[in-house]
C-alpha cells in the first residue's frame, strides 16, 4: 500500500521528489479492487495510516503508543477518497468514470489533508504537495493554489496514471495520459511563463546555530559567542533559533542590556527567542528583536504544537501526561500576528531596505501552515524568518521536513524565507522557492547570507486557500448527482 510505496515522500532527498508523481498508483489500483465499498475505505485507512507512521516515526520516543492512535486516526480521513476511488474505478470500469476520477479523487485528497491540517490534530505536517519543496519548477504551482494545489495536481496525475492503466480503450488511455502530463506540466509552465518576482534590494541575514545544548545558559553563551564573532560582516540582522534564551528579558533587565550590547558589536539587529517563564507565573515562546537600544518589538507563539506545548481537552486526556513526554503544563498562547521592524534611518544607504526590513516572524510549529506567512505578507512582512528547535528529534526526519517547509511558503506569497533550527537544520530560499542555504544539522557555527527581496503577490497570496473551496464543490455535486442516479434506479426497480 502506500506506506510501502511512499515511506519518504516528505523526506527533503533530491532523489524522492519524482516519487510523488506516480506513488499513489499503488494504493489505487489495491484500493479499486477491493470486494465492496467498505473494504476499500478500510484499504485507503491503512495505506494512509502506514504514511503517517513512516513520514512521522520520529514521535515514537515522545508519544509512544499515541503514535498508533494519531496515524490510524489520520488514515481515516482518507476513508471518502477511498470509498471514491472504489467507485469510479471499479469493475465495470467506464470511461466516464474514470475522467470523473481524475477530479474526484484529488477533491477528496485535498479536503482530507485539508481536515488533517487543523492545529489540534497535529497541523499540516507531510502533506503530499510539500514534497516538491526542492523542486521550485514544480512547486511553482503552489504560488497558484497554495501546497493544496500541487497535492491536488499529484493526485490527479496518479489517478490519471491509474486509468490509462485500468481502462482498454486506445483513446481513453490516451486522454488518461495526456491529463496526467497537463498536471505534471502546471507547475512548470506557470514558473517558465508566468510573472516573475519584482526585483528588490539585498539583504545580509547570519544564521546561528549552537547545535544541540540541554543548559539553557550554556545555549545562550553558545550564542552569543557565535555571534559576537560576526562583527564587521556588514549585517542587516542576526537570527537565533527558537528557545535560543532562557530569561525572561522583561523581567530581567540586565539580560536584555547585555544583548543590546551585543547588538551594538555586531553592527545589526538580533531576532531571538525566549522560552522562559514570565513575572507572572506563565510560560510562552516569544520572538524578540533587539537593537543597540533594547528591544523593537516581540512576537508570542499562537499555534501551539498540541501535548508537546499544551494537552486538548487536559481535563480528559491529561492522562496522556502520565505514559508520554505530553506537556506537564500548558504554555500561553500569544494574542496575534505582528511584522517587526529592524533600526536603520530611511535612505541610508540605497542598497537596503528604507527605513530597515520588516521581518514577518514565526515560531516551530507555525512553520508548517500556509495561512500564516500570507498574513504576515499582507501586513506588510519583507522578509518571512522561521525559528525553531528540533534538538528532540536530532538526528531525525524531522529537522529536514520542517526545514523544507520554508520553501513551500516563500512560493506560496512570493516572498524569502529563513529558517534557523537552534540545533540545525538552518534554511534560506528566495521569493520563488529556491534554496540559497542549507545548513546541516551535524553543524555548529554561523551562515552568512545575501537574501534578495524581490517579491511579487502571487494569486494565493491574493486569493487564499480557493482550492479547497473548488475541492468541496466537486465533492458536493459528485455526492448530489450519485444520489440521483441511486433514486432514479430504485424507482426504475420499483
Amino acid at each position: 500500500m502506500l506506506a510501502g510505496a511512499l515511506p519518504a515522500l516528505a523526506f527533503p532527498a533530491p532523489s524522492w521528489w519524482w516519487l510523488a508523481w506516480f506513488g499513489i498508483v499503488p494504493l489505487l489500483l489495491v484500493v479499486r479492487a477491493a470486494p465492496t465499498a467498505r473494504a476499500a475505505a478500510l484499504r485507503a485507512c491503512c495505506g494512509m495510516a502506514g504514511y503517517v507512521s513512516a513520514t512521522q516515526y520520529w514521535l515514537l520516543p515522545s508519544a509512544g503508543p499515541l503514535l498508533i492512535v494519531l496515524a490510524i486516526g489520520l488514515g481515516a480521513l482518507w476513508m471518502p477518497w477511498g470509498v471514491a476511488a472504489y467507485l469510479l474505478l471499479r469493475e465495470p470500469i467506464t470511461a466516464r468514470g474514470t475522467f470523473a476520477a481524475m477530479v474526484v479523487s484529488p477533491s477528496a485528497w485535498v479536503v482530507a489533508e485539508a481536515v488533517r491540517s487543523w492545529p489540534s490534530l497535529g497541523g499540516p505536517w507531510a502533506l503530499l504537495g510539500a514534497s516538491q519543496w526542492n523542486q521550485p519548477a514544480t512547486l511553482a504551482s503552489a504560488s497558484l493554489g497554495g501546497v493544496w494545489l500541487t497535492s491536488f495536481v499529484i493526485v490527479g496525475a496518479n489517478t490519471a496514471i491509474a486509468g490509462a492503466i485500468l481502462h482498454r480503450r486506445v483513446s481513453v488511455r490516451v486522454n488518461a495520459a495526456a491529463v496526467a502530463v497537463a498536471c505534471a506540466a502546471l507547475g512548470p509552465a506557470w514558473f517558465w511563463l508566468g510573472p516573475a518576482p519584482a526585483a528588490g534590494s539585498t539583504v545580509r541575514v547570519a544564521l546561528v546555530q549552537p547545535g544541540d545544548i540541554e543548559d539553557s545558559f550554556a545555549r545562550q553563551a553558545a550564542g552569543e559567542a557565535l555571534t559576537a564573532a560576526l562583527a564587521g560582516r556588514r549585517l542587516d540582522v542576526v537570527v537565533w533559533g527558537e528557545s535560543s534564551v532562557g530569561v525572561d528579558l522583561i523581567g530581567r533587565p540586565e539580560a536584555m542590556a547585555r544583548l543590546a550590547a551585543l547588538s551594538r558589536r555586531v553592527g545589526a539587529d538580533l531576532l531571538v527567542n525566549v522560552d522562559a517563564r514570565d513575572r507572572a507565573g506563565g510560560i510562552s515562546k516569544s520572538s524578540v528583536l533587539i537593537g543597540p537600544d533594547g528591544s523593537r518589538g516581540a512576537y508570542s507563539k499562537t499555534r501551539l504544537v498540541p501535548f508537546g506545548e499544551y494537552v486538548p481537552l487536559r481535563p480528559l486526556l491529561g492522562w496522556a501526561t502520565r505514559h508520554t513526554e505530553a506537556a506537564a503544563e500548558d504554555r500561553r498562547r500569544g494574542s496575534g500576528q505582528v511584522v517587526l521592524h529592524t533600526g536603520g534611518p530611511a535612505g541610508a544607504d540605497p542598497e537596503k531596505p528604507v527605513g530597515g526590513l520588516a521581518i514577518g516572524p514565526l515560531i516551530s510549529f507555525e512553520t508548517t501552515f500556509s495561512d500564516l506567512p500570507r498574513r504576515e505578507v499582507q501586513r506588510g512582512a519583507q522578509l518571512l524568518v522561521y525559528q525553531s528547535s528540533t534538538s528532540t528529534y536530532q538526528g531525525t526526519w524531522a529537522q529536514a521536513q520542517l526545514a523544507s517547509q520554508a520553501a513551500v511558503h516563500a512560493a506560496e506569497v512570493g516572498h524569502p524565507a529563513v529558517h534557523t533550527g537552534l540545533s540545525g537544520i538552518s534554511t534560506v530560499f528566495d521569493a520563488r522557492g529556491r534554496q540559497l542555504a542549507w545548513y546541516p544539522a551535524i553543524e555548529r557555527g554561523t551562515i552568512v547570507v545575501e537574501v534578495p527581496l524581490d517579491s511579487h503577490t502571487t494569486p494565493f497570496q491574493r486569493f487564499g486557500n480557493w482550492v479547497l473551496a473548488f475541492a468541496l464543490s466537486i465533492l458536493a455535486g459528485a455526492i448530489g448527482m450519485a444520489t440521483l442516479r441511486s433514486r432514479r434506479s430504485t424507482r426504475r426497480a420499483g
